[in-house]
């Protein structure tokens, strides 16, 4: 192949041309909470390093990448360009037709959608506070959408909500499948006064039990790995880890 040329194409996407031939893309996206993944993606891999050189040499950093923890071949290309393994995130699926708990005792779970929305959002905020002066948002694998400036709720619906000493203390999100594939846990959060109770086991129950009775026989989880409570928590419901996420970054 000859020398690989590289052209930014727009302000988000690179291209790799060699003999006029296009050999690779990359491109970059901004998460709403500010940070900026990048994909590289080719069909030789002689263009691989000029791709990042040159995204890395036009956009501030650091820039994160996610990959399929198993996929080395990709892996070795992205460490060559300087990214380092950040963290990685378990893939869980779990059987909603378990032996499921009851609430533990002194706890109460609402369905989804029953929740007081005002109550639903400062509990919601509380949580994500204590998040930020922990570990920090970003180090959890529950998913990121846009939201209206100081609103941290995707959908009030989704959540089915833990009650413990006349508290809102506990969420759960799910969300449903549009067909008959697994639902998603997309968080599952208690506030820390109200932690080592059995709200999250009686959150997770309450949500596997809920889809079972709907139809659905499977729901996927992502856990990061050094959360050792979560990880005990899902693989004590029966959870098979099905693969894994590794998150890079270039600092």
């Amino acid at each position: 192949m000859n020398t690989v040329q590289i052209t930014r194409v727009d302000e988000t996407q690179w291209q790799a041309l060699a003999d006029d031939v296009v050999v690779g893309r990359g491109d970059v996206s901004a998460r709403p909470d500010g940070r900026r993944f990048v994909s590289i993606d080719v069909w030789d891999d002689a263009a691989f390093a000029p791709l990042a050189t040159a995204m890395l040499a036009a956009l501030p950093t650091p820039l994160r990448t996610l990959l399929a923890g198993d996929d080395t071949g990709p892996l070795a290309h992205w460490e060559r360009a300087g990214f380092v393994p950040e963290r990685r995130e378990w893939e869980y699926l779990l059987s909603t037709a378990a032996d499921l708990p009851e609430p533990a005792p002194g706890v109460t779970v609402l369905p989804a959608g029953t929740a007081d929305e005002a109550e639903l959002r400062l509990l919601d905020r509380e949580i994500r506070a204590e998040v930020e002066a922990g570990s920090g948002w970003h180090t959890m694998p529950a998913e990121v959408r846009p939201c209206p400036p100081g609103d941290t709720l995707i959908d009030p619906s989704l959540y089915a909500v833990a009650v413990h000493e006349g508290r809102y203390a506990g969420l759960v999100r799910v969300v449903r499948p549009r067909g008959r594939g697994p639902a998603r846990i997309g968080l599952l959060a208690v506030r820390a006064a109200h932690q080592r109770h059995g709200l999250g086991r009686s959150l997770l129950a309450h949500a596997l039990r809920a889809l079972h009775e709907s139809g659905t026989t499977t729901a996927r989880a992502e856990v990061d790995q050094s959360r050792t409570a979560a990880v005990t928590l899902l693989e004590g419901f029966g959870a098979e880890r099905t693969g894994h996420l590794l998150h890079l970054v270039h600092p």
